[in-house]
């Protein structure tokens, strides 16, 4: 039976494929730091920056997914990156097996149109530019023939195990929850696509389950047509009978509250995404699995449920 290891369990993306595994009743390994026990799945704590431990984690598997979710800060980024995707790498190597990365869109930078798996890489961050080198060392590697593997690029997304992680689950969804108005980052007329995280779990097992799928880079399915910010706000209002208010936060605002709020000075320099559209395009997807990405409408109710 062939063992699919999730690097990175108890993330967002990790707690939506895990029990798709359990149910599809696949030899099932989490590893992450401090695992808690999960029935139907072994659990290992390992350290990915340690070459030694990520090896013994890996071990024995066939399939590896690298879901890794590191702090949000461009020091540890910097040097946590490049080891760990060294360490996923040649462990899957050493263990034969086939390596999934769950990816952003950062090395991407701003992107006048569609963004679809041929855009170059072009990154105006920081953090963009870590993004951007880790991914070419990983495709790297898959075209020169020594691993097998494929990357999964994801849109901002949003969903109810999210809720830590996501932009519009903070601004929209949570201030909906106590009673705010809303809040929407710079431009709340700007189209902005939002990949709905349960379509991402289903997504990666349905790539793993296809050899074909390998040695090359996915967009995971996401609603066409995306929602400017005020009709995504509108949306939520109405599943969770709020009124439909809001207020944007202009840069000089974000800027300011980066002053004293770390989290917010380390996505200042992503504030690009959000004063332009912001349009992903997953079609090659969704004509490859005949699948069809969950509807915004659909999507915001199902999350605003986990909130009422």
């Amino acid at each position: 039976m062939s063992l699919h290891t999730i690097l990175g369990a108890g993330g967002a993306i990790a707690n939506e494929l895990l029990p798709i595994l359990i149910d599809s009743k696949e030899k099932v390994r989490i590893v992450a730091r401090h695992p808690k026990q999960i029935s139907g799945a072994e659990s290992v704590a390992a350290d990915l920056s340690d070459a030694k431990q990520t090896l013994e984690a890996v071990k024995g598997s066939s399939i590896v997914y690298l879901l890794v979710g590191l702090e949000y800060e461009y020091k540890v980024w910097l040097e946590k990156w490049p080891i760990v995707m060294t360490n996923t790498i040649n462990a899957c190597k050493a263990s034969g097996a086939k390596l999934i990365f769950f990816d952003n869109v950062y090395m991407y930078g701003k992107v006048s149109g569609l963004m679809t798996e041929e855009t170059p890489f072009n990154p105006c961050s920081k953090k963009g530019k870590i993004r951007a080198d880790i991914a070419q060392q990983l495709l790297n590697e898959i075209h020169s023939g020594s691993l097998k593997g494929l990357i999964a690029r994801s849109a901002d997304f949003y969903g109810s195990s999210a809720t830590k992680t996501s932009v519009p689950n903070m601004l929209v969804f949570d201030n909906f929850a106590k009673g705010k108005k809303a809040q929407w980052l710079v431009d709340v007329n700007l189209p902005h696509s939002y990949t709905y995280i349960p379509d991402v779990g289903k997504a990666l097992y349905l790539l793993a389950k296809d050899d074909s799928a390998f040695n090359q880079t996915w967009h995971l399915p996401t609603h066409s047509n995306p929602l400017t910010g005020a009709q995504f706000i509108a949306l939520a209002a109405e599943a969770m009978n709020q009124p439909n208010k809001y207020s944007v936060l202009s840069k000089f605002m974000i800027r300011l509250a980066g002053l004293f709020i770390k989290p917010i000075k380390e996505s200042y320099e992503m504030i690009y995404q959000s004063d332009s559209s912001y349009i992903f395009d997953s079609s090659k997807f969704e004509k490859h699995f005949g699948f069809t990405a969950t509807s915004y409408e659909v999507g915001i109710k199902e999350t605003a449920k986990y909130y009422l």
